[in-house]
């Protein structure tokens, strides 16, 4: 009697050559996306830690500026984009300084307003959010004139005044590109209206460019 031949599939079962042809392609497989992974996780940490471009930022209260400056304490500005998803942070770090010095400081976010713009540009969530913060007065800076005046070319750019109208500080309020949680520039602003001494005048600007050498602030290079 004939007995009949039975093939039982599986690995088991396929040659030595092809189970080793598979493991090897199936460790390339891994090793690619592993590769990507790490590729991709370094240029998102290249973006988050590189800094924005910063004006010509003068000494003092810019000649011409239509804010009105205290002159019996200090001033607080920030110039923003209001579509910046990066600025978000930057508000959420001005609230909580505000929540330090708000008696002690006069506070404006101006935001970037192109001519002519509509809802789109005048009423986000980024406007609404600083609006909230109390002690905070919310400004349209149409065109960008004064982020020139003050020499903010990134979204987040704050200033710190005295009453004389003397720069006392000057940068970001964020340690990364839309990283929340304390950081140098807050610690030196509430340091500063306290006048308890500190260590920093200025510091890197996390943000998007407020697009003010292109037209209507080049909406793309905010959403990139």
């Amino acid at each position: 009697m004939q007995s009949a031949a039975i093939w039982v599939g599986g690995p088991a079962s396929m040659p030595v050559q092809t189970q080793r042809t598979n493991l090897v392609a199936t460790v390339s497989l891994g090793i690619a996306w592993a590769a990507a992974v790490v590729l991709g996780l370094r240029m998102m940490l290249n973006y988050a830690g590189t800094p924005g471009e910063i004006g010509a930022v003068p000494p003092s209260w810019p000649s011409g500026s239509q804010i009105e400056r205290s002159i019996d304490r200090s001033t607080l500005v920030m110039v923003a984009h209001p579509l910046c998803p990066c600025t978000r942070a930057s508000v959420s770090e001005l609230a909580q300084i505000m929540t330090a010095v708000h008696a002690k400081v006069d506070t404006y976010v101006l935001f970037f307003t192109p001519k002519d713009s509509g809802s789109e540009w005048q009423d986000t969530g980024l406007r609404r959010s600083a609006a909230a913060i109390p002690g905070v007065t919310v400004l349209s800076d149409v065109e960008g004139v004064e982020a020139r005046r003050f020499g903010a070319e990134t979204s987040g750019h704050t200033f710190l005044f005295d009453g004389g109208g003397h720069l006392l500080f000057s940068g970001g309020i964020t340690q990364a590109r839309g990283h929340s949680g304390g950081n140098a520039g807050e610690r030196a602003i509430i340091s500063m209206v306290n006048q308890e001494p500190t260590a920093h005048t200025a510091t890197p600007v996390f943000g998007c460019s407020l697009g003010l050498h292109s037209q209507a602030g080049d909406k793309a290079r905010c959403l990139r």
